[in-house]
Parts: structure tokens; sequence; C-alpha cells
């Protein structure tokens, strides 16, 4: 009883609600990275409202995608202590409403993509919101592969602004898209030890809750950590970026590995914890060193230099 009047004591606003629905915290992320993918990519006829445009629709196809797979997975969302309180897993809001919401965002999303900008930038995103929603999704109930799966889509953000301005998915888009790729890794296998009882209780496939599978989720965040230095280095052997990515790319991958072997070395909640913030700085920081970058061109486009 306690229980259930915390919990309706603690009941979430409309706005609260929508924030969790398109888990907002990752279309932050999605819409920065989006926009550094815009702002690297050649275009003759670049300008800052069109980064920004393209921006605002990769972000909604990614809260497209928040909220279809908030959906499918709302009889899971009530097994899981960080997840029971969603708002389509919690009653508030109807799965019918969500789907509605979601098909939508996601049919403007794929369709200004496509109409404002080119048709592979639309179609880019499609595929992305397939892979998230009709391949990864349910894939968590069967494999821990799910997170191989997974990474695809994750790092798709600013492949696909790239795309949107470009026309095309070359240089920094493949860069970019590799780099978030591999930095996933460690990222997930951290939330994935700390939430490993959660995720059995749900009945999703994580490597962290198999059996023996905490030390090999720790093992697997320090190769992906390890690979991830040669990845941020892509730039540099290609010239298409100078001292300050370079430099900032092997400080803060350096510092990464560091948090990865803690953890590797010791399996534990104060190491896995120290991964994730390190994940949590890592990538924004990173995005911020190729705009900051003189070689890349973002600083001009902002005006800036």
């Amino acid at each position: 009883m306690a229980s259930r009047t915390d919990d309706a004591a603690l009941a979430p606003s409309l706005a609260s609600d929508l924030a969790m629905l398109f888990k907002l915290r990752i279309a932050v992320f999605v819409a920065v990275a989006a926009f550094v993918g815009a702002l690297v990519a050649p275009a003759t006829d670049f300008s800052l409202a069109r980064a920004c445009e393209a921006s605002v629709w990769i972000t909604l196809s990614a809260a497209a995608a928040s909220a279809f797979n908030q959906v499918i997975e709302r009889d899971t969302d009530r097994l899981m202590q960080r997840t029971r309180l969603r708002p389509v897993a919690a009653g508030r809001l109807s799965a019918r409403d969500a789907l509605l919401v979601a098909s939508l965002l996601a049919l403007a999303a794929v369709l200004f993509l496509c109409v404002r900008f080119n048709l592979v930038a639309g179609l880019l995103a499609l595929g992305t919101l397939f892979a998230y929603v009709a391949v990864y999704t349910p894939l968590k109930r069967h494999s821990t592969l799910n997170t191989l799966v997974g990474a695809v889509p994750g790092a798709a953000p600013p492949l696909l602004g790239y795309a949107a301005i470009a026309g095309s998915v070359e240089g920094w888009a493949l860069i970019l898209f590799a780099i978030v790729f591999v930095w996933q890794f460690p990222h997930f296998m951290a939330i994935a030890w700390l939430y490993r009882e959660d995720y059995r209780r749900g009945g999703l496939r994580m490597l962290a809750g198999e059996e023996d599978g905490e030390r090999m989720a720790a093992r697997a965040a320090l190769m992906h950590g390890l690979a991830l230095l040669p990845v941020c280095m892509l730039p540099a052997m290609r010239g298409d970026a100078g001292l300050v990515f370079t430099v900032s790319a092997l400080g803060l991958s350096a510092a990464y590995v560091a948090a990865a072997a803690r953890f590797a070395w010791r399996t534990e909640r104060s190491s896995a914890r120290l991964l994730l913030h390190a994940s949590l700085v890592h990538l924004p920081l990173l995005l911020l060193a190729v705009v900051c970058d003189p070689r890349t061109g973002a600083l001009a486009r902002l005006g800036w230099s």
C-alpha cells in the first residue's frame, strides 16, 4: 500500500510523461550529434537554419523510435524497477495513443527529410527506425547480440545529419558513425552490469545478466574502449582533422580506456558507475572537439572564426 501511495504522490505531469516517452536525454544527444554531422557535411548552399531543421527531423524520428519501443515493451517495463513508471507501462498513457503519436512523428520525420532535404536522408532515417523498432527491440528478449544490433541505429544521428546536408554518406559521416558505434559498447556494458538484475527480471538478454556474464561484460567494455583509440585517430590519418581534434580525442579516449580497464580489473558497482560517467563525458567533449577543430570548417559555419 505504501508503494502505491508513493507512486501516486510522485505521479508525473503530462510534460514529464512525454519527456519519458521520447527519452528526452537521448533525444538531446541525437539533436546535438545530428547537428554536428550537418556542420561538417560539404555543401555549397549550407545554412545554419537548414542544419538546425535537419537536426529537428532526425530528433523527431528518434523520439518516435523511443515511443514505439515503449509500446512494444510495456509489459517488460512493468517488471523492471527502472522502467515501471514509464507512461505506457504505468497506464498513464494508452498504448493506442502512444502508437498514434509515434506513427505521426515517424511519418513527419521521414517525409520532411525526403522532401526538404533528400531521399538518402529520408531512407536512412526510415532504415534506422526499422532497425531499432523491428529488429533491436524484439531481439532483446532472445539474444545478447541485441547490443551489437542496437549500436547501429544508436550511431546513426551524425550520419543522418551529414546525409541531410550533403546528400551522400562519406568522410566524416562514416567516421562519426564508427566513433559512436564503438563508444556505445563500454557505455552500455556499464549500464547492463548496473541493472543486470532488473534486466533478468524483465526477461531481457544482456551479456552482464548471463551466466558468467558479469566478467565478460567488463572485458567487452575494455576491448571496445581500446578499439575506440584507433577509430578516433582516423580523421587525423585521413587529413580531415588537425591537432585540436586529434589531441582531444586521444586524451578523452585514453581516459575512457582507463575507466574501462578499472571496470575490467575490479568489476564492482563503483567502477561500473565510473565508466558510465566517463562515457557521458567522453562523447559530448569529442563532438565539441570536432566542432572546434579549424580543419573541419564547423567554426566558420557557426560564424565563430
